[in-house]
């Protein structure tokens, strides 16, 4: 289901600092983070089941992530929504041109959270398409701490909250000082802690929520074992500097990898 929080035009060092668990079945073909080979100059992890991916980047200094909305019900035969931040990354449209775009096909996908984001035009985006039945939701993302789980921006979920305060707890601290990231990684997105029972939703099945609301996600179901495989931090300096880490399960072990860019002035 994946979750995200992420520091936006708010800091003195980064204009983007951003953590991301990505929650999948642990038998899912995946790529670990790297440059794409299809000259697409993307960087991120790729889904090798449909293609997509969860969060990725591009050497002009555009960034695009999303989570799954929890629901009942969704369409076998939808699109995937994998390919949202892929076709962002291929653009050239701004964030709320491609946002507004996405509008007229946005039903075709299951219920999703998408973050768009421009760096060097210091622009970033926020849309869903759920509630099923009401227009998409489209908005500019305000300078600020965001949490983003598995429904819309900043809502009060137990896991939202908890990983919110904890980030802004450790950013205080920190104050205008680099962050570590693995240690940021290890303490912020590696907590099990599961909410109340009469906190939970009420979407879907009890025990399936509870599962679910943790920051970190460990299940094991009749499909296999579904959790968290992945966690990435994304740190981009004001002056351009771009390092992706990724903490990820390869065959039931824990590896790690920096990638490090420096954004593209366009000419």
């Amino acid at each position: 289901m994946c979750i995200a929080a992420f520091v936006w035009q708010a800091h003195p060092l980064y204009p983007l600092l951003l953590l991301h668990n990505r929650d999948e079945y642990h038998n899912r073909p995946t790529t670990p983070v790297a440059w794409w080979d299809d000259g697409s100059g993307i960087l991120g992890g790729r889904d090798e089941v449909a293609g997509g991916t969860w969060l990725a980047c591009s050497k002009q200094g555009r960034v695009a992530f999303l989570t799954n909305v929890l629901e009942l019900h969704t369409l076998p035969e939808a699109k995937s929504r994998g390919d949202l931040p892929v076709l962002f990354l291929e653009s050239t449209k701004s964030p709320m041109e491609f946002a507004e775009e996405l509008v007229k096909e946005a039903h075709q996908y299951n219920g999703f959270n998408l973050i768009l984001a421009d760096i060097p035009s210091k622009s970033m985006v926020y849309a869903s398409n759920r509630p099923k039945g009401e227009p998409v939701s489209i908005q500019q993302v305000s300078p600020g701490l965001h949490v983003l789980s598995n429904a819309k921006i900043d809502s009060p979920w137990h896991k939202a909250q908890r990983l919110g305060k904890n980030f802004k707890q450790m950013l205080n601290k920190l104050g205008k000082n680099e962050v570590i990231v693995k240690e940021m990684v290890e303490k912020l997105m590696k907590d099990k802690v599961k909410a109340d029972k009469s906190k939970l939703p009420g979407i879907c099945a009890l025990d399936w929520e509870f599962n679910l609301s943790s920051i970190f996600v460990e299940v094991d179901t009749p499909l296999g074992l579904y959790g968290t495989r992945s966690t990435a931090a994304l740190t981009i300096h004001a002056g351009g500097e771009v390092a992706f880490y990724e903490k990820y399960l390869e065959k039931d072990m824990w590896k790690e990898r920096t990638i490090n860019y420096h954004i593209q002035k366009v000419k």
